[in-house]
């Protein structure tokens, strides 16, 4: 299987999808703005505009054998429509991108075998996915996201407080994102559900601090929290099952 589709060339995709054509994969990408086309034609990605929530038809888009899909919205209709249209295409295996934010926060480590939100839409997305029997999906759950131009010190701008100082930080770097899914498929490791995040979890007080200095940022405010809450999110499982190694695994190294 060489023929990849990347379903939203934005700050993961679009990487991403360079680094499948640098690895001889015939590559298609999507986006859903007509002055992004000419820019990945430039890098050798076949593009396609494509916007889920407009119910079109993307049958060349998914003349493909694998979907990445790597797109923030949460429309759970337009995701039933794209299923529809996988299923009656030549693509065999997905590997959707979720996030760690289905967990809620009750102070402890969370692994893939916990209780997430109720009624998350990703969760109800991730669910409609699993359901199919049509092509395989892998489900990965990144944590925050950060790398390339999505540096920490840029958030929390304009004197805002950052809560919970006390709780603990859920990272991966851009580079770990796109080699865990180069290692799933390379693995062929489907019908999963993975945790995506670094093992260092600094308190939020410590890794923003840092942040901020390493730009020449003011040392940021924090809001002082009566009530603890924090999450830790495990990767063991990733590491167990594809023997992965996390490039970026010192969080106050940034």
């Amino acid at each position: 299987m060489n023929r990849i589709s990347v379903l939203g060339c934005g700050w993961l995709g679009k990487p991403l999808a360079v680094s499948f054509v640098e690895d001889g994969f015939s590559v298609k990408g999507s986006t859903t703005s007509e002055d992004k086309i000419d820019a990945l034609e430039r890098l050798a990605i076949e593009p396609y505009l494509v916007n889920i929530s407009e119910f079109e038809e993307f049958d060349q888009f998914l003349d493909a054998d694998i979907l990445v899909i790597a797109i923030t919205s949460k429309d759970i209709d337009g995701f039933e429509n794209l299923i529809a249209q996988i299923q009656e295409s030549s693509i065999q295996k997905v590997i959707f991108i979720s996030s760690t934010s289905v967990y809620p926060r009750i102070n402890k480590v969370m692994t893939e075998e916990d209780e997430v939100v109720k009624h998350h839409p990703l969760v109800e997305i991730e669910n409609l996915f699993r359901a199919n029997t049509f092509f395989e999906t892998t489900i990965i759950r990144f944590a925050g996201l950060f790398g390339g131009e999505r540096h920490p010190a840029n958030w929390f701008k304009n004197g805002k407080k950052i809560p919970q100082p006390k709780g603990f930080v859920n990272m991966i770097h851009q580079e770990d994102c796109i080699e865990i899914i180069h290692e799933i498929i390379s693995q062929n490791s489907w019908n999963q559900v993975f945790n995506a995040c670094a093992n260092h979890h600094p308190t939020r007080r410590d890794f923003y601090t840092i942040a901020k200095l390493s730009k020449d940022l003011e040392v940021p405010e924090f809001e002082e929290n009566e009530m603890y809450q924090w999450k830790v999110i495990s990767s063991k499982k990733i590491q167990e099952v594809l023997g992965y190694e996390f490039i970026h695994e010192d969080l106050l190294n940034i």
